[in-house]
Formats: structure tokens, sequence, C-alpha cells
């Protein structure tokens, strides 16, 4: 079984990842952030690495698609690789700091994998406003994320929404996680994992 956690930067996906594998005995697949590469170059010149860093992840992404299909286990997986093409590399492309020949190359890439790729069995998307986003980013403290634009935030929430109210791939649970403090407060985190489990339940 495949699980997806899905969401803009600051929404929690990381740390209810953990929270989720530990509780339903899952294995957790993360994001590459600590090792890669271009992220601090990125977000001090978006337009110079842009294509770079997109390029890194799909690479990423997909290896990690791959190690799910193959293992035979219970994954759950922090970002898909869906997101980068349909949120980021979009995003980037609409901002004018992605070329659209880049783009459009790093498009056929995609498709390519994507022929390949088979959607998660449930995809949770974390949906949170820019006030907590903010919060949260500030919170974890991580430099390279200081020079994230509210703008910038807010061009991600709004790819985010429109791809969620089109998405038909499988089956979608919706966590609003203004109002919801997973981590310091044991109700939210128990409503939270009965939410999943009834989703989980409902694939078998």
């Amino acid at each position: 079984m495949h699980i997806a956690i899905a969401g803009n930067i600051g929404a929690g996906k990381t740390t209810l990842t953990r929270l989720l594998a530990k509780n339903f005995h899952w294995h957790a697949q993360f994001e590459d952030v600590d090792q890669n590469p271009y992220l601090d170059d990125f977000y001090n010149n978006m337009e110079q690495w842009a294509f770079n860093l997109q390029i890194y992840f799909l690479g990423s992404r997909f290896g990690q698609i791959k190690e799910i299909r193959e293992s035979g286990e219970n994954i759950i997986q922090d970002r898909t690789i869906h997101e980068d093409a349909y949120i980021f590399a979009s995003n980037l492309h609409d901002m004018g700091l992605l070329m659209t020949r880049d783009y459009d190359n790093y498009l056929t890439v995609f498709n390519l994998m994507n022929s390949f790729v088979q959607a998660p069995d449930l995809l949770i998307y974390l949906r949170a406003s820019i006030p907590t986003l903010v919060r949260q980013i500030q919170l974890r403290g991580r430099e390279y994320e200081s020079s994230i634009s509210i703008e910038y935030l807010s061009r991600l929430n709004e790819k985010y929404e429109d791809w969620v109210k089109s998405y038909k791939e499988g089956n979608l649970l919706i966590i609003d996680v203004d109002n919801l403090d997973f981590v310091n407060n044991p109700e939210d985190l128990s409503f939270v994992y009965e939410k999943v489990s009834a989703q989980v339940n409902g694939l078998f």
C-alpha cells in the first residue's frame, strides 16, 4: 500500500509522515532535503537554479516510487512526483523563473516518467493558510527558507487548490491543519489517526 502526503512548504508533511508511520507501522519515505545540493542556491537565486532543482527532485522522486513499488511494503511518502510537476515547476514557469524551453524539456521527462508511475492508493492533502505556513516555516528555522516570500507561498497554495479540485487519480483525504496541532495536542493527533484509518480501511 502506498500512502502519500501532499501540501505546501511548512504544512507539516514530514512531521505527519513520521507520526503516521509510527502509529500504523508503515515504512516512511522522506523528501531529500538535507542532501539536496541545489536548495540553498535555489532560494538565493531562483531563476538561475530552478531547472537544476526541479530535475533533481524529479529524479529523486522517481527513484522513491520505484523503491515503493518494488518493496511490497506499506509505505508512506512525504510529497509526490506530481507536486513537483503540477505545483512547483508550473509555478516557476508562471513566475518567469523557469524558461519555456527548460519547462518543456522538464515536462517531456516528467511525462515519460509518469507513464510508468501509479498514483498512491491514498493521497492526504494538508491544507494550510499562509499565516500557518509562515509560522511553521519560522518555527523550524531552516536558514535557506528564510527568504521565501508570501507571494511565492500564495502562488503555490493556489496551484495546490487547483490540483486537488481536479484530482481523480485515486483516493483523497483533505485535512485542514489551520486549527489542528497534531504535534502538541493528543486529541488533534487522534482525530487525524481516525480520519486516516477510516480511509485506509476503505481500501480493502
